[in-house]
């Protein structure tokens, strides 16, 4: 325990390797732009920023100043659980790697990964309760057990939950928004009921960090990590709702128009 009543570590020795998995997803969806290109038309260059940007977002969250700040300040592992869990997912959804994949694959190893989309396993964890589930009760664990603290002693435990995390966050964004293919869609108004429960156990468990701190937590620092997750995590959220509305919107004009 840092001196201050914050809990301090300095490091838990898995940043390296995961930064590197990391950069290499940059490299390998690069590359894969590149096979796309030669076959089709240009892959958007905005997804490839959302991609680049989202990655480093992540990196950011899992070495560097904020990480290392982040075991014996709350409201920088905040930062960082915002990073992970919310902006990286969002970008790196929107990026699109699914369908890229698909695109660069030959037509063998594509009928191989949709195999695998359609696989019950994939299913039960692309549906929207089962991504919120993941997503906001693994916070509620993390934040509401004795897990936040042990954590930060444990180097694979450490890593565990970062991963999760990161995961959770991905599967939750991507199961709101369909920027890939989707052979089990669900329709916008269930997903868009889903997110909104998932919205209030979002703001309800920062309340409660503002009222109970996690263990190893100061009271002051439970109280800015909490506000900070409430304020920007809505504020992020609301990004999510707008690509929501936009697509939802699309679809019911594209129907209309068929209509007629």
């Amino acid at each position: 325990m840092h001196s201050n009543g914050h809990i301090h570590d300095n490091g838990t020795g898995f940043e390296p390797i995961l930064l590197m998995l990391l950069m290499l997803f940059i490299v390998i969806y690069m590359a894969a732009v590149i096979i796309s290109n030669r076959r089709y038309k240009k892959w958007p260059l905005y997804r490839t920023y959302f991609w680049i940007l989202g990655t480093l977002c992540a990196a950011s969250a899992i070495i560097g100043p904020i990480a290392n700040r982040a075991h014996m300040d709350f409201t920088a592992h905040m930062v960082g659980h915002l990073l992970l869990g919310m902006i990286a997912p969002i970008l790196l959804v929107l990026a699109a790697p699914i369908t890229l994949a698909l695109r660069t694959l030959d037509v063998q190893s594509a009928r191989r990964l949709s195999k695998v989309l359609k696989s019950w396993p994939l299913r039960f964890l692309s549906n929207p309760i089962t991504a919120s589930a993941l997503n906001i009760g693994g916070l509620w664990i993390l934040y509401t057990t004795g897990l936040y603290g042990v954590m930060h002693h444990d180097a694979l435990l450490h890593a565990l939950v970062h991963f999760h995390v990161f995961l959770a966050g991905y599967l939750f964004t991507a199961s709101m928004i369909y920027m890939d293919p989707a052979p089990h869609r669900f329709s916008f108004m269930f997903r868009a009921i889903v997110f909104t429960i998932s919205l209030a156990g979002h703001d309800i468990l920062s309340k409660y960090i503002f009222a109970h701190p996690p263990s190893g937590v100061t009271k002051v620092q439970a109280e800015n990590g909490g506000m900070l997750m409430f304020y920007a995590g809505d504020a992020i959220d609301v990004a999510l709702i707008c690509i929501l509305c936009y697509q939802w919107f699309k679809a019911t004009r594209t129907k209309g128009s068929l209509a007629l």
